[in-house]
């Protein structure tokens, strides 16, 4: 059975930090990849951060420079730094692992940021 559980998440002022972290197990499978996601009201699901199982990062467009995707291997647990918040950041944030080549998904930690 796989469990995604996210963590971190609250209410910031704008222009400060916030760190997310995401633990993810399986008693049957090594995790292959994470990523954060995140949803606005109304809105769709848009990508956030990747990393893959070598290390190799990538980043949606609205957060390069600010958000830093890195992971724990030995847990594993993901994490995403988020610098220079915006309200535009404001958002439940969701994690994802990939186990064989099926997504997983956590119950989301709500991101807010005040101007």
């Amino acid at each position: 059975q796989v469990h995604v559980v996210e963590s971190g998440g609250g209410l910031v002022q704008a222009g400060g930090s916030l760190r997310l972290s995401c633990a993810a197990s399986s008693s049957r499978f090594n995790v292959n990849g994470m990523g954060w996601y995140r949803q606005r009201p109304g809105e769709q699901r848009e990508f956030v951060a990747r990393i893959t199982s070598g290390g190799a990062t990538d980043y949606g467009d609205s957060v390069k420079g600010r958000f830093s995707i890195s992971r724990d291997r030995a847990k594993p647990t993901l994490y995403l730094q988020m610098n220079n918040l915006k309200p535009e950041d404001t958002a439940v944030y969701y994690c994802k692992a990939v186990y064989g080549n099926r997504d997983y998904w956590g119950q989301g930690t709500q991101v807010t940021v005040s101007s």
